[in-house]
């Protein structure tokens, strides 16, 4: 089994009440370590009350990787003249005893998180305490014919965040890749109503639906003697791609569905371009068959 990252630590120990009196030992000497996050706020700020929870839940999901401390400059003014705060709410970044990044106002959540994983990295760590690389090698191990030690894996990082999107596709694909396509299905049928939008899931729903066509797919043979014999017999081409996916042969297929979409875009409520769209989605959109086929397919689609 995989080692993933360290224990996440008590959120006590990452967020913090601070004060002037606090301010060397919670800031200047904690970011010798790891960096912290200082956010200058008051009760009566009301951009503060929307920053500062979005700050708290991006430096709690860092599990460790950064810590924060919450300063009232109604009740804490010196640091905050020193640092010459002259609107709140402001944020300031220390690393290594020192202040290295910071901002004013109210930002969106995708700025706080940008924000936080630029400070981990800074420090030589992650957002997400070394779950993504575990993915990664999970990943891999589904590559190189391990795949149950990869579906333990991807278990393991669920363990540790449920909300992991990508362990939650490649625990499905490693159950494909295990032939077990019913409880493949099953997890992604019982997958949270937030992964719906995430093209990590529509992936591994591709790659379901391609393997239940594979149960179903003719001798490759056969098919290809059909469609030689007829090459108008578009079922009987469509067919065969199917057959090819099957077996592996992706690109084929692919160039298969291209010629029927070619000769008849409308065929049988444009199932070629629906079955083209489902090889896509399954493979990794930088592969070579995907940027070849979509370019190919727009040629198509707009001559």
């Amino acid at each position: 089994m995989l080692e993933l990252g360290g224990s996440k630590a008590p959120e006590a120990d990452l967020i913090k009440e601070g004060s002037d009196a606090t301010f060397m030992q919670d800031v200047v000497e904690a970011s010798k370590t790891t960096p912290v996050i200082v956010d200058f706020w008051a009760p009566w700020c009301g951009p503060c009350k929307t920053l500062g929870p979005a700050l708290e839940a991006a430096v709690t999901k860092a599990r460790g990787a950064v810590k924060m401390v919450k300063i009232d400059v109604d009740q804490n003014q010196v640091y905050a003249g020193q640092l010459q705060v002259q609107s709140i709410p402001t944020v300031y970044a220390f690393y290594k005893g020192q202040p290295v990044d910071g901002f004013q106002g109210a930002v969106p959540p995708s700025q706080i998180e940008a924000f936080v994983a630029k400070l981990a990295k800074m420090a030589g760590g992650s957002v997400d305490g070394g779950l993504s690389e575990a993915v990664e090698v999970a990943e891999q191990m589904i590559e190189d014919g391990q795949a149950q030690d990869a579906a333990d894996t991807f278990v393991a990082i669920l363990q540790e965040d449920g909300a992991n999107v990508a362990a939650y596709a490649g625990l499905i694909r490693a159950h494909l890749a295990l032939g077990d396509i019913d409880r493949a299905e099953a997890i992604l049928n019982a997958a949270p109503k937030e992964f719906d939008s995430a093209a990590e899931l529509d992936a591994a729903r591709a790659q379901v639906t391609l393997a239940r066509q594979s149960q179903n797919a003719g001798p490759i043979a056969e098919l290809k003697a059909a469609v030689d014999a007829d090459p108008s017999n578009l079922q009987a081409r469509f067919d065969y791609a199917v057959a090819l996916h099957a077996a592996g042969q992706t690109e084929d297929a692919v160039n298969e569905l291209l010629e029927i979409f070619r000769k008849d875009k409308e065929w049988n409520d444009g199932a070629a371009k629906t079955q083209l769209f489902q090889i896509f989605d399954a493979l990794k959109p930088n592969d070579p068959i995907v940027l070849n086929g979509r370019r190919k397919l727009s040629s198509m689609i707009f001559a």
